[in-house]
């Protein structure tokens, strides 16, 4: 009997998963039934996040500087640069903006009352962070041992290196071949590690959506519904017409043909909420399902997954005009301006891993005079919505690899003048 496919295999373990979470949350919190159901999810779920992070940093460093070397032997890399930092700009601007607009005509939170919260602000104590201090800590995250990065995970300093190791290996010319011929190698071994886990995740999804849709207290969510509205329309309004209508825009490429490529990686990334994790699944799919060539989806998708954070930028701005209304607070179109460049600022920073907005809040919040302990309102919720905004970051990502490399084959295209 023949399997069905990867695709419906993930999307049969993806409903499975909604409706065992369902099935669980309806039963008794200390009923043996829900025990052994949120035991065997964190078991499974942890399996599959386990082995995407086994691969994570060996396949973003290798990946990168095979990137990296690549675009610079085929005199790209200036122009991959700039087409891929002014995409990643226009689109997380774009997404920030849309928050600020619509949240300032629909007024979540108004006329409420932070009392009602005070409950989850009683045993909250959040890491007060100084832009200054933000700007410092960011900066000298990027420049670390590089071993040390490499075992501890630290992502960005290791796209940092790696980048510099690309580069190296352009300058040395022929002296360094052989180390970008065992870079390449490692590279394709890792992603055939990576086709093995992929094999495992239908289960792993399935696992992770039970045990979220299981642990979701209805009550606590009924009563931030608004905001939470409003953030989920926001950022379908972004992932569904504004970022596939640039897509299709200077591609060409219809927002179904670009879906059925992308479903793999924007499944993971739901259920995940990280798209560090999900950044296995992203670049197979950018490479094999939407044909984006190696050393551009190498460079452009593990960059965009440290660096390109639409859902995360859209999310902050509009959460600091929600807690200004919890607390009768009105920002003036000065401070707004701030939370709109603290926003995109705090989203680079931000890791990409489940929640990780939540510690680069503090920063957008303080820059407007916002109280950092009135984050904890949003903890509730938060984890449900990691999950959509994750999606909108790693679809961001991929489809930044699609027009990045449409500008580059363009120019590629033009006749040479004289």
């Amino acid at each position: 009997m023949k399997l069905p496919s990867l695709n419906t295999q993930i999307l049969i373990g993806a409903f499975i998963g909604v409706l065992l979470g369902l099935l669980m949350g309806s039963l008794a919190p200390d009923s043996p039934g829900r025990e052994a159901g949120m035991y065997a999810s964190n078991l499974a779920g942890g399996l599959f996040i386990g082995l995407l992070k086994m691969v994570l940093v060996p396949l973003l460093f290798t990946s990168i500087v095979v990137g990296v070397a690549n675009l610079q032997a085929h005199k790209q890399m200036h122009r991959v640069w700039v087409s891929t930092l002014v995409f990643f700009s226009i689109s997380m601007a774009i997404a920030v903006l849309l928050a600020l607009v619509a949240t300032n005509i629909f007024q979540p939170g108004a006329g409420m009352h932070l009392d009602m919260f005070a409950h989850a602000l009683q045993d909250f104590h959040a890491e007060k962070l100084t832009v200054g201090e933000f700007f410092t800590h960011f900066l000298l995250g990027l420049f670390q041992n590089p071993f040390s990065s490499l075992a501890q995970g630290n992502v960005l300093a290791v796209v940092i290196f790696a980048l510099i190791v690309g580069i190296a290996i352009v300058v040395g010319g022929e002296r360094y071949q052989n180390f970008l011929k065992l870079m390449q190698e490692a590279f394709d071994l890792i992603m055939m590690i990576v086709g093995w886990v992929m094999r495992l995740a239908p289960l792993g999804i399935m696992a992770l959506l039970a045990k979220l849709v299981a642990a979701q207290e209805v009550g606590l969510l009924a009563s931030m519904a608004e905001f939470m509205v409003l953030v989920v329309g926001i950022t379908l309004v972004h992932g569904v017409i504004i970022l596939p209508g640039m897509l299709y825009i200077v591609t060409r490429m219809s927002p179904w043909r670009f879906w059925q490529g992308a479903r793999d990686a924007l499944v993971t990334a739901f259920a995940t909420s990280s798209s560090s994790a999900t950044l296995p699944v992203t670049l197979r799919c950018t490479e094999q399902q939407l044909h984006v060539r190696r050393e551009i989806a190498g460079f452009v998708v593990p960059l965009g997954a440290t660096i390109n954070m639409d859902g995360t930028a859209l999310y902050e701005a509009s959460a600091a005009l929600f807690i200004a209304n919890l607390v009768g607070v009105e920002l003036n179109l000065v401070q707004q301006l701030i939370v709109f460049f603290m926003a995109m600022l705090a989203s680079v920073g931000a890791p990409g891993i489940p929640s990780a907005g939540m510690v680069t809040m503090v920063m957008v919040l303080q820059s407007v005079g916002l109280p950092a302990e009135a984050i904890a309102i949003l903890l509730p919720i938060d984890r449900l919505l990691d999950t959509i905004r994750t999606a909108v970051n790693v679809q961001g990502d991929m489809i930044g690899s699609l027009i990045v490399q449409e500008i580059v084959t363009s120019s590629e295209a033009k006749p040479v003048s004289g």
